[in-house]
């Protein structure tokens, strides 16, 4: 689950100390490899780390977590070559600290499918796994449609296409960062879902085993720039800086980058301009004073789902963009939302905490209520059935009944809330 459970803590001292346990599908934690069907203690690394602070998440078959000192733990699968660069160990099946090109503390970490980032005490952010997820320097200018073309490691070049009716949106919307292919048709439902493991061997077995993975690398966001807060989606991430303001790399084909058109792949970090650009519905706001009146003037917090973002102002308003075919944006359609758009049916409620899962997300009121809306084929969205909801839906469920929710985190396709009861002897009791 993604955020410090020590911060809601009143009085650390009261605190237990922190342990971290791990079930499910994690495949090198075991020997059999086999699904840990119930809660087991996840031991700390041996040499110099001595206690727990906070549990990142993990991806597909891995888990990260952040020592009291400021390491990054990180453990599970690592015997295919898409993943392998993910975990310390050779195989991954014990905790170790991952070696970061830094001695700076990592204070926050997410995990994409297949990729990683995280956050020093200092500001600067690390990033590293699948190749596409992490930011490119090598950009060659080029004058074909006013664009540009972006050469990878393999002497590939993929030129930028662009679209003549959106040509004028990418200039006004994309801010610091270089857009290496545009698609012009709207991609299916699967297209893209899912690399499998299969071809990622056969393709690295004719480039070499790099052609896929990057080490760690510092991001360049520029000069004073100091990042607070990541959030890592299926293939893109999402950095929040200080002073508010959110940057975003990796795949936009669905319009999660929030540049207001489809984006294979945003090759360096941009500034996006969520409230300047949000829209409530279809209709834009008249002016800038009035967007600021309503959304606010800057972003407090940010969260990434497999192919959507979402994000919530210091006004309490939360603003989604991406994919939409299960309802996940909250907009009332399956329509993409391809730039940030404020959910407007969540219209004088407070939002506090957001997190996205894969198909769902799910938000928290100041009030301590819990909106969920998106895809439903498990109970995800826990609203006691299995439709999906397009429109934000208050959970009602028994389970929660006067309850106060504090914390909620989406796995793929599950959803975990945590309420105040859990810190009664921290008091925040209910």
């Amino acid at each position: 689950m993604n955020g410090s459970v020590r911060e809601e803590c009143q009085d650390m001292e009261e605190c237990k100390e922190a342990m971290v346990y791990m079930w499910g599908y994690i495949p090198g934690a075991s020997p059999e490899k086999s699904p840990i069907l119930s809660p087991v203690p996840v031991r700390l690394p041996e040499g110099g780390v001595e206690a727990w602070k906070d549990v990142c998440g993990g991806g597909c078959g891995f888990s990260m977590a952040i020592s009291e000192t400021g390491k990054l733990i990180t453990w599970g699968s690592a015997n295919d070559e898409v993943q392998s660069y993910l975990t310390s160990g050779k195989h991954g099946e014990t905790p170790e600290p991952f070696p970061l090109p830094t001695e700076a503390a990592v204070v926050k970490a997410a995990a994409g499918w297949a990729h990683c980032v995280s956050v020093t005490e200092t500001g600067g952010v690390y990033t590293w796994g699948w190749k596409e997820c992490v930011p490119s320097e090598t950009i060659v200018h080029d004058l074909v449609i006013g664009g540009s073309l972006q050469k990878d490691t393999t002497g590939k070049q993929n030129s930028q296409l662009n679209d003549q009716s959106s040509a004028k949106d990418q200039h006004s919307n994309m801010t610091g960062g270089t857009i290496s292919h545009v698609d012009k048709k709207q991609m299916g439902e699967e297209i893209g879902k899912r690399r499998k493991i299969s071809l990622v061997k056969q393709e690295s077995d004719s480039y070499g085993d790099d052609f896929f993975t990057a080490s760690p690398c510092l991001v360049n966001l520029g000069d004073g720039v100091r990042i607070i807060s990541v959030a890592a989606g299926g293939r893109h991430t999402l950095a929040l800086s200080d002073v508010g303001q959110v940057w975003g790399w990796g795949y936009g084909g669905e319009g999660q980058l929030g540049l207001g058109i489809r984006v294979k792949t945003v090759a360096t970090p941009h500034i996006i301009k969520c409230i300047e650009q949000s829209a409530s519905g279809k209709e834009s706001m008249s002016s800038s004073t009035e967007v600021s009146k309503v959304l606010g003037s800057c972003v407090k917090g940010i969260a990434c789902g497999g192919r959507h973002s979402a994000v919530i102002t210091d006004a309490g308003r939360l603003l989604t963009f991406g994919w939409g075919l299960h309802g996940q944006c909250g907009q009332g359609s399956t329509d993409d939302q391809l730039r940030p758009t404020y959910v407007s049916s969540l219209s004088g409620i407070q939002v506090e905490r957001v997190a996205a899962g894969l198909w769902h997300t799910i938000c928290i009121s100041a009030e301590g209520r819990a909106y969920a809306f998106g895809g439903n084929q498990f109970g995800q969205l826990g609203t006691e059935g299995d439709q999906d909801e397009s429109l934000p839906k208050l959970l009602e469920a028994l389970s929660l009944k006067s309850k106060h929710a504090k914390i909620v985190s989406c796995g793929a396709r599950h959803s975990a809330v945590l309420t105040g009861l859990i810190f009664s002897n921290c008091n925040k009791v209910a």
